[in-house]
């Protein structure tokens, strides 16, 4: 017997009649575990951002809120098979997803592949069910590198928005790069010095 997880539980009561009965077909609902969910105003430390770039970014994943009773599901049936293939999107969030669940139902007596295909038919289903492969490390690192870089610049810019501007406020790689652009402009259009010229 054989597990099969994707991301909706829509997709999975599609693909339960494409794969057969060799396969039990689940659902992980979308992402299962992330850094920590909240930053706090008082703490900026590796605790808080739930990485330490001091220690080779150490990463301290939990299991998203409401996230337990599936994951408990999906380790109750891993118990049952042989091998667990993870289909979640192909994309880098959909390979951070599998990732995460191989980390999760992790057992040395499962073998666990990789399943990708780019359209809900039974013959793309099928074909790719035949052609397992393995996770692309490439596409979690860079999943990752963009987490941990939300991390260190969010959980230090948005409490100064809290602070400044108002609470609840959040900022990260892609804000911050837009504050110092205006923050720049205006440097500049406060440093000019207009000269009358004919």
């Amino acid at each position: 017997m054989k597990l099969l997880i994707v991301e909706s539980p829509t997709k999975a009561k599609t693909i339960s009649k494409y794969a057969g009965k060799d396969f039990i077909v689940k659902s992980s609902y979308g992402h299962v575990r992330d850094l920590p969910v909240k930053a706090t105003s008082r703490k900026t430390d590796a605790d808080s951002m739930g990485i330490d770039p001091q220690n080779n970014w150490q990463a301290n994943y939990e299991v998203l809120p409401g996230k337990t009773k599936v994951i408990k599901e999906l380790k109750d049936a891993a118990k049952k098979v042989d091998s667990i293939y993870l289909a979640s999107d192909p994309d880098r969030e959909g390979e951070a997803i599998a990732w995460h669940l191989k980390e999760l139902l992790q057992n040395k007596d499962i073998d666990f592949r990789r399943v990708v295909y780019h359209e809900i038919t039974k013959k793309a289903v099928l074909e790719a069910l035949q052609n397992p492969g393995d996770i692309n490390l490439s596409l979690v690192d860079a999943y990752k590198a963009r987490r941990f870089l939300d991390r260190v610049v969010g959980f230090k810019i948005s409490p100064l928005l809290w602070k400044f501007v108002a609470p609840g406020l959040s900022a990260g790689r892609v804000q911050s790069v837009a504050v110092r652009l205006i923050v720049e402009r205006e440097s500049e259009i406060r440093s000019f010095i207009p000269e009358e010229y004919w």
